[in-house]
């Protein structure tokens, strides 16, 4: 188990991400991956609000719902470590006190808890002062609805400016980022990310973890996919592409584990991840992810990796 940032929240180094769970994994098929999960070592579930409410028929809230509800026929409460966010559902949206203070309630009450461990800012909000934000959410840690914050998909330049209103009029601090971030996605984050999580002691949770399923291993030159992420995926098959699919190739048959595994523990080996952030449709997919939890590559296999993704 690892800490997340300056909090008191231990978690495992392979977070399962929720945004499928009622869009393209019906509440059966998500409660067999959560299990799975579970019972592989596994304890930190992200999910938001606003997931997932793009699929016709749904409104919002059901991963939460199926997550909570899930918690609930388990008992097992205590086990996991939930973190959800609020911000981008256009019912509930943007960081204003008022609707931090709304969306909290609705969160509780579709994850059937008196806490929410991580609670997340979804997205920037430029509309609404920093303070009022940082005020909002100090009230939910003092009421104890929630045990730590945190910001997803937030530049550098924002980023500092809250945690310094925040030390400044000692309030709650984030205590994590989640940001774009993996193989082939590098830039942003490495250069402008990864050095203020490091000077501020923040978690990072990177989201697309595996380049939405390019990093599966299963997008080859010829090949269809049947995936909702198939065009976004498919995207990163250039020359550098199959390069590194190459190196995860060769890495994966020395350690005799799925290629998506050694993606994410190549992550989960940087030093501002805490945990990278991966989902799985059904409990086979979820089995080509669990090794990360345990893997770790060697100096050498870091090196190539890094060398062939640059």
């Amino acid at each position: 188990m690892v800490k997340i940032g300056s909090s008191d929240l231990d978690v495992s180094r392979l977070c399962l991400g929720g945004n499928v769970f009622g869009w393209t994994a019906d509440p059966d098929t998500s409660f067999a991956v959560l299990d799975a999960y579970l019972a592989a070592g596994g304890n930190f579930v992200d999910t938001a609000d606003s997931y997932f409410w793009r699929k016709p028929g749904n409104s919002g809230g059901e991963s939460e719902t199926i997550i909570g509800d899930w918690m609930a026929a388990r008992g097992n409460r205590d086990q996991v470590v939930i973190a959800t966010k609020v911000g981008s559902w256009p019912e509930r949206p943007g960081l204003s006190a008022r609707n931090i203070a709304t969306a909290v309630e609705d969160s509780l009450r579709r994850l059937r808890t008196d806490r929410i461990d991580l609670y997340y800012a979804h997205r920037d909000d430029p509309d609404t002062a920093q303070e009022e934000t940082a005020d909002a959410f100090d009230r939910l840690v003092r009421e104890g609805k929630v045990r730590a914050i945190a910001a997803s998909n937030f530049t550098a330049e924002r980023l500092r400016s809250a945690l310094e209103i925040s030390a400044r009029d000692g309030l709650a601090s984030y205590v994590a980022l989640q940001p774009h971030y993996n193989l082939m996605e590098r830039d942003e984050y490495e250069n402008a990310l990864a050095p203020l999580l490091a000077s501020e002691g923040l978690a990072g949770f990177p989201y697309y973890a595996l380049a939405k399923g390019f990093l599966t291993g299963k997008y080859r030159p010829d090949t269809d996919v049947d995936s909702v992420r198939s065009e976004g995926a498919r995207a990163y098959l250039d020359d550098r592409g199959r390069a590194v699919l190459a190196a995860l190739d060769e890495i994966a048959a020395g350690h005799e584990v799925p290629v998506a595994a050694v993606a994410l523990a190549w992550l989960a080996d940087q030093p501002t991840v805490t945990a990278p952030i991966a989902s799985a449709r059904t409990p086979e997919q979820l089995a080509d992810l669990l090794p990360a939890l345990e893997l770790h590559l060697t100096d050498d296999e870091q090196r190539l990796l890094a060398h062939v993704s640059s």
